[in-house]
């Protein structure tokens, strides 16, 4: 009986180390005849790319792979780099930390959620990774987390791009006002009250920080007697913006209070900072390409509350004209399925050539998540996140057929299911996906704190 058992536990040992081995791996394919467009190198006719390892080996013609490796035809379609969404809130299981204006010690990698569907529906649209982000509840909010769509994986972790450099989450304007101002009586309840939440915490990190280098610098001189300072990871996490190691990601609409943060940012020697949504971005393009990593906006959304008004579906093409480092993001479940509609809308309004509305949502976002040297184009080295389209993927007609991550196949539409859940939650309904869902998940979880039901 032992001895069976024995045997039993370590048959569930090597099983348990078969299964982390198969979720650990890379691909290896070959992707032949493609009209292969690169993004950073133009579009090449009848092109064969390999892969192996999950890493681009070669691009050229006529190329062979070892005889074990996947060969996929893909004459008369077209290949790009998987999408990349900078501005999402896809597969967590919650949004808003909204107990304080500001809340840099929490974190979205705690709150992934793997079993999310909409994971499985991005990479059906094409879109290889996305930017999971706290919501605008807060001026200040949590950390951020870069996932790639590793969908079918139980592990959380396993979804983290590990390369990705750490963000935050900021915001300006009505949402933090709301929250806090209107919902609690605390500050801010204004604009200015925003401004002075963020530079207040910022003289409170420099005091901290000042705090720990006196106290190291005492530690080495001599036998020290004192207790180091408090250790604080909300201070900490604004020191490491200060310092330059995390790149701040703000939602934002209005000219005013985007130039107010850049100013902000220039006063405390930050520039590493990313805005969102930006509908306003046309009026102050040239200090957001000379001061900023770029915008990440909406191709035509506006007027769903008071301060998106003024706006243009004419704004992306005006910062890209402008040399911001622009891209397009879906901050939606339902968007982040068809980025590559919301590009091609640049080209309608503003006349964007194919390659500059291509780069809105894939190397310019690569470029705004500090990720450019991995993904974003089709280049030898860069890891392999692909996607075939039967056609030009700005056409209104294109459909998606396969996606890769990795040099893995995580969506091919010849075998696409009619439920593809890894995990039936029966306390849901049978399909949560909504067109239009009435709320947005910017303030999910924050909807009791203020009175009026405001989109965003």
């Amino acid at each position: 009986m032992n001895k069976k058992r024995q045997l039993l536990a370590g048959l569930l040992i090597w099983l348990s180390v078969q299964v982390s081995a198969q979720e650990n791996q890379s691909g290896d394919v070959l992707i032949k005849n493609a009209q292969v467009i690169t993004i950073t190198n133009g579009t090449l006719d009848n092109t064969d790319v390999l892969v192996k390892n999950g890493i681009i080996a070669e691009i050229g013609t006529n190329l062979k792979a070892s005889k074990n490796t996947k060969t996929v035809d893909a004459s008369g379609q077209f290949l790009m780099p998987g999408i990349i969404d900078a501005h999402s809130h896809l597969a967590l299981e919650i949004i808003n930390e909204a107990s304080s204006p500001i809340t840099a010690e929490v974190q979205m990698s705690d709150v992934i959620d793997p079993y999310d569907i909409s994971i499985y529906r991005a990479l059906a649209g094409g879109t290889t990774i996305s930017h999971a982000m706290h919501g605008s509840a807060n001026v200040i909010g949590g950390q951020n987390v870069t996932l790639k769509h590793r969908y079918g994986t139980h592990d959380p972790d396993r979804l983290i791009m590990q390369e990705a450099p750490r963000t935050i989450k900021f915001a300006l304007g009505e949402n933090p006002t709301r929250v806090h101002g209107i919902g609690k009586n605390l500050q801010p309840r204004s604009r200015m009250g925003v401004e002075a939440v963020i530079r207040n915490g910022f003289e409170e990190a420099l005091q901290y920080k000042s705090a720990w280098e006196k106290w190291n610098k005492e530690k080495q001189k001599k036998e020290i007697t004192t207790a180091p300072p408090k250790y604080n990871t909300r201070l900490q996490t604004l020191v490491d913006i200060l310092d330059g190691k995390i790149i701040i990601h703000c939602h934002s609409y209005r000219a005013d209070e985007i130039y107010m943060l850049i100013q902000v940012c220039q006063e405390y020697g930050i520039d590493k900072i990313v805005f969102s949504h930006v509908n306003e971005g046309f009026k102050v393009a040239p200090e957001l390409a000379k001061y900023t990593m770029g915008a990440s906006v909406f191709s035509d959304w506006w007027a769903y509350k008071f301060e998106v008004y003024y706006s243009t579906a004419y704004n992306a093409a005006i910062l890209t004209k402008n040399g911001v480092v622009t891209s397009i993001n879906s901050d939606s479940d339902e968007l982040i399925r068809h980025l590559y509609h919301e590009a091609a809308k640049t080209q309608r309004y503003g006349g964007l050539t194919d390659e500059e509305a291509l780069s809105l949502i894939t190397i310019n976002p690569a470029k705004q998540l500090g990720i450019d040297k991995y993904v974003g184009s089709i280049e030898v080295g860069k890891q392999a996140d692909l996607v075939l389209f039967d056609k030009h993927p700005l056409s209104i007609y294109a459909i998606p057929q396969m996606t890769w991550v990795d040099g893995i196949k995580y969506f091919d539409r010849n075998t696409d299911q009619a439920d593809q859940r890894l995990k039936i939650n029966l306390k849901r309904s049978l399909d949560p996906y909504r067109i239009s869902s009435g709320t947005h998940n910017c303030m999910q979880d924050a909807q009791a704190l203020f009175t009026e039901n405001h989109h965003h």
